[in-house]
């Protein structure tokens, strides 16, 4: 998929108040920019780094730009939490999930589960099966790590994915690994010790895992390839 909007590339000041940034143009002048990721952000943002970001055209939006993606000196990393769904949507209706084929029905945002919306609900004839998809931009050591933060809700949805597997339904945990500089996708149980616990748990009774890589560019960014993962 592209960016449909115009974008810049932009140095990064600093990333605060969550949803916020401060980069420098290319003429020296600083721009406050949206920063559409609640995480903590780790190893994704750091000050002089190259980034990239979008005009949405309208002026009347109190921050008009949005930071899209920043680059490390090894590779672009997409920080937009907004894609991630889009870009698995898309994927999975050009067949590139191989994993994920073989469904005449994709739906979006479905209620399910504990007061949940399941990301993407795929069916056919015969077979639901659940996807809820995952950012992730954190790597250490060759491992690329989810959360980077402590998540309650992200718990919440291993929970409710174990319970539409007992019920029969295919249930899928999808990270996408927006970023190159690694190798293997594993929970993160140092930031969060119940998660990675809970996430051994459901895989062990059934919840499928599948980490994909994303090439991230500015020119486009799209499916590359599974990765293996440790638990």
């Amino acid at each position: 998929m592209k960016i449909d909007k115009p974008t810049e590339k932009v140095k990064i000041i600093k990333r605060y108040k969550r949803f916020l940034a401060d980069v420098e143009r290319s003429d020296g002048s600083i721009l406050t920019v949206h920063c559409p990721n609640s995480g903590s952000m780790k190893t994704c943002v750091e000050r002089g780094w190259e980034a990239l970001i979008s005009d949405s055209m309208n002026e009347k939006r109190k921050l008009r730009y949005t930071l899209e993606m920043t680059h490390n000196g090894k590779c672009w990393i997409g920080i937009n939490t907004m894609i991630p769904n889009k870009l698995a949507k898309e994927a999975i209706e050009q067949g590139h999930i191989e994993e994920l084929t073989g469904y005449n029905k994709i739906q979006t945002e479905q209620k399910y589960g504990q007061n949940s919306r399941i990301d993407l609900l795929l069916s056919n004839g015969y077979e639901k099966c659940f996807v809820e998809v995952k950012n992730v931009t954190l790597v250490e050591n060759d491992f690329f790590l989810f959360p980077d933060a402590v998540t309650e809700r992200g718990l919440k949805h291993l929970n409710d994915l174990l319970n539409e597997k007992k019920k029969g339904n295919r249930a899928v945990m999808f990270y996408m690994v927006q970023r190159s500089d690694g190798n293997i996708f594993k929970p993160a149980s140092k930031i969060d010790p119940a998660y990675a616990e809970k996430l051994k748990e459901v895989h062990g009774q059934g919840v499928e895992i599948l980490p994909y890589i994303v090439s991230v560019s500015p020119d486009e960014i799209k499916i590359e390839k599974k990765i293996p993962f440790e638990l």
